[in-house]
């Protein structure tokens, strides 16, 4: 369990398929700000079983995130690029519920996120955050990633080129 500066619970614990609507309902969310994702139109349950299928707790978590007891989010470890010299490198997302943002969730999440990392024998985390998404870039600066590259223009969404920043941090050497 890891607390927040306000002494609230923040629990994090592993998705069971049951979770699965809500963490698609927050996911769809995120998608009219054209901030988090890259999709454009909603995700369905089906649409989402098989990337749910792709984590376990103990390879690449997918955890729920609870705060004083409601659910208020997620976050992923996912495997990066799919090839087997990157198993010790995991891209990170996180999703917080609209009616839970700016509690200090997503930091904890992030540090928590470091910690199962470790655990799982995970060296690295990048996370993909598009440029326009300070707030997101910000949470990550100030837990020590670091700018690694940026795509310019790689996606057009309402009309507008968008940017794609990388960030990463080494957790373990």
């Amino acid at each position: 369990m890891d607390l927040d500066a306000h002494n609230i619970d923040i629990e994090f614990n592993p998705a069971t398929r049951s979770d699965l609507p809500y963490i698609v309902d927050v996911y769809n969310e995120s998608i009219p700000g054209r901030m988090a994702t890259a999709d454009l139109e909603p995700v369905s349950v089906g649409d989402r079983i098989d990337w749910f299928k792709q984590h376990t707790p103990e390879h690449r978590p997918l955890l729920m995130i609870n705060y004083d007891d409601d659910r208020a989010g997620w976050l992923s470890l996912s495997s990066f690029y799919g090839r087997p010299a990157y198993n010790e490198t995991v891209e990170i997302s996180i999703y917080i519920d609209n009616n839970f943002q700016h509690k200090g969730i997503g930091n904890a999440a992030v540090k928590h996120a470091e910690k199962v990392a470790a655990r799982l024998g995970v060296k690295t985390i990048v996370a993909f955050i598009f440029a326009h998404n300070e707030p997101s870039l910000h949470l990550f600066h100030k837990n020590g990633y670091e700018d690694w590259g940026h795509m310019p223009d790689v996606a057009l969404m309402d009309g507008k080129q968008r940017s794609l920043n990388i960030l990463g941090k080494r957790i373990a050497e």
